[in-house]
C-alpha cells in the first residue's frame, strides 16, 4: 500500500525525471551540432590542403619550366658567339659554359619530371578528399536535419510534459510539494525511494523497524532517515 500523496509524487518525479532528461537533451544539441560542423569542417579543410598542394606543385613546375626556357636561351646566345669566335681558346670556353647548362638543364627536368610524378599523385590525393569531404557533408546535412527534428520534437514533448505536471502539482499539498522539490535537486532527482527488503533503493541504507512500519502503515509521508528521503513500499 501507498500513500495516495506519495503516488501523486512518484507521478510528478517521473514527469520531472523525464524533463531534466530532456533538458539535458537539449543543452547538448549545441554541442552535438557543432561537432557535426567541426567534422565536416575538417574533411572540407582536407580537400582545401589538397588543393593547395597541387597548386605549390604546378608553381614550382612552372618555376622550373621557366628557369629551364632561360638556361636555353642563354645556350642559344652562347651558340652563336661561338660561331663568331675564331679563337679556339674562346670556343672551349663557349663549349664549356654551354656544357654546363645542358647539365643543369638535365637536373632541372628531372625536378621537372619528378613534380608531375607528384601532380599525378596529388590528383589520387585530392579525388579521395573530394570524396571524403561529398560523403561527410551529405551525412553532416542528415545528420543535423535529424538534430533539427529532435530539438522541435522535444520541445513539443518539454510543453505536453510541463502541462501535465502543473495539473499534477496542483493536486498536491503546497508544503509536501515544497519539499518534494528540495529533495529532487539535491538528490540527483530522486526524491521518492522505494523501500525494498527494508532498504532505502536511494541510499541502501537499511531502515530502522519504526521507519519500516510506518512506511508500511503508508498512513503518513516518512522520510529515511539517512538520506532523507521520501519512502515508499516496493511491492
Amino acid at each position: 500500500m501507498i500513500l495516495p500523496a506519495v503516488t501523486e509524487l512518484l507521478i510528478i518525479q517521473d514527469r520531472d525525471r523525464k524533463l531534466r532528461q530532456l533538458n539535458t537533451e537539449l543543452k547538448n544539441a549545441p554541442h552535438e551540432r557543432k561537432a557535426l560542423e567541426a567534422k565536416l569542417a575538417g574533411t572540407a579543410a582536407a580537400l582545401d590542403a589538397a588543393k593547395l598542394r597541387a597548386k605549390e606543385i604546378e608553381v614550382k613546375r612552372k618555376e622550373l619550366e621557366n628557369s629551364v626556357g632561360s638556361l636555353n636561351e642563354r645556350i642559344s646566345k652562347y651558340e652563336n658567339q661561338k660561331l663568331g669566335t675564331k679563337k679556339n681558346d674562346e670556343y672551349q670556353a663557349f663549349d664549356h659554359q654551354i656544357e654546363t647548362l645542358k647539365k643543369e638543364i638535365a637536373g632541372l627536368e628531372d625536378q621537372e619530371l619528378a613534380l608531375m610524378e607528384a601532380a599525378e599523385a596529388q590528383k589520387v590525393v585530392i579525388a579521395a578528399a573530394d570524396k571524403a569531404a561529398s560523403e561527410t557533408r551529405g551525412m553532416v546535412e542528415r545528420q543535423i536535419a535529424d538534430l533539427d527534428s529532435k530539438i522541435k520534437a522535444i520541445g513539443g514533448q518539454r510543453e505536453e510534459i510541463t502541462a501535465e505536471r502543473a495539473k499534477l502539482a496542483a493536486g498536491v499539498d503546497e508544503d509536501l510539494l515544497d519539499t518534494y522539490q528540495r529533495l529532487f535537486d539535491k538528490k540527483d532527482a530522486l526524491a521518492i525511494a522505494a523501500l525494498a527488503n527494508e532498504i532505502c533503493q536511494g541510499c541502501h541504507v537499511k531502515a530502522q523497524t519504526h521507519i519500516v512500519h510506518a512506511v508500511k502503515s503508508a498512513k503518513d509521508v516518512t522520510h529515511c532517515l539517512n538520506c532523507g528521503r521520501i519512502l515508499y513500499l516496493e511491492t
